[in-house]
């Protein structure tokens, strides 16, 4: 490994052609340069010049050598610049896991507005269930996660509630309870259910489990679908009925499925689900500390129920982008 100094050293001499005045442009003596000199050639195994009386000059072999010093103290340069950028939080590379959020409208703009203020830094987003990210949080594949619940225990992943939305009833038009207005969870006790398979989301699909078995029963899953649009084209194909989030009603409008709340179970709350920010607290990652503060300043928080809450439920055929576990 050739030092720094030897390089700067080198390129004074290169540049002056004349052993004195590189010296003085260093503020050193000259016999330790040319001392210098000799060292790194020896080290090289070729003359970087040739001397004589007349003068020095650069050896072909130097030439080449000028440009090879001149772009590694530029790459070394731009490294500490980089560097020094990541470690105030400005550079560097924040990677995001997620379920599918296109229907969280806060989410998508605190996103977009990092990718404005930061430009420098590389945002990398990548979709998968809350099992798949609890993993990447604690091997330290993923800086944030935006996920249901953790499925696994870790004394040093820290997690907030950013969302507590309404599970509701996702059924197709021809059902005999679409026309009313909320609906009794008993009633589907002998009714076939779609489900996202237990392998993408254990908690969520748990919860949904238990949510039935509070009314009385076990829901019968006669399909599963791994795909939001697929699970609510089930339901508008008749194949059964589904639970899901209430952001997930009401994202868009179509005609064959409608979405119905769900009457509270003895004297719970109405049955919700909640969206939680997770992250690693090992991770010292300055960018993970700018994202999460963006997140408070936008007020990205607890919002009871679900923000969507207050409008009216639309009909619905099928939702884009993969649910994972909802």
């Amino acid at each position: 490994m050739i030092e720094t100094r030897l390089l700067r050293q080198f390129i004074a001499v290169a540049e002056e052609l004349n052993f004195h005045k590189a010296a003085t442009r260093l503020h050193m003596a000259q016999p330790p340069l040319s001392q210098a000199i000799n060292r790194l050639e020896d080290k090289l195994g070729f003359s970087l010049f040739t001397r004589s009386k007349r003068g020095v000059k650069l050896t072909p072999a130097g030439g080449a050598f000028l440009n090879a010093a001149y772009s590694t103290l530029k790459e070394l340069e731009l490294g500490i610049e980089h560097a020094r950028q990541v470690s105030q939080g400005i550079a560097g590379t924040l990677t995001v896991t997620t379920l599918s959020i296109a229907y969280y409208d806060s989410l998508l703009n605190t996103l977009r507005q990092f990718r404005e203020t930061y430009p420098k830094v590389q945002l990398i987003i990548k979709e998968m269930p809350s099992s798949s990210q609890a993993k990447a949080i604690l091997s330290g594949e993923a800086d944030i996660a935006f996920m249901r619940q953790l499925p696994i225990s870790a004394e040093n992943v820290e997690s907030r509630l950013l969302l507590d939305e309404e599970i509701v009833m996702a059924l197709s038009v021809h059902h005999p309870k679409a026309k009313e207005g909320q609906i009794d969870l008993r009633d589907f006790a002998g009714e076939n259910f779609v489900f996202t398979p237990q392998t993408l989301g254990i908690g969520y699909h748990n919860q949904l489990v238990a949510l039935c078995e509070a009314a009385g029963f076990y829901p019968k899953v006669v399909q599963e679908a791994a795909q939001i649009q697929t699970l609510i084209g089930l339901v508008a194909c008749d194949f059964g009925v589904a639970l899901v989030p209430e952001s997930i009603a009401n994202s868009i409008m179509r005609d064959k499925v409608v979405f119905r709340r769900i009457h509270p179970v003895s004297a719970s709350p109405n049955p919700a689900i909640g969206l939680y920010m997770s992250w690693n607290t090992d991770n010292e990652s300055p960018l993970m500390d700018c994202f999460i503060s963006m997140l408070d300043s936008n007020d990205v928080g607890v919002q009871a129920g679900g923000a969507a809450r207050a409008l009216d439920f639309r009909e619905a055929q099928c939702v884009g982008d993969s649910l994972g576990d909802a």
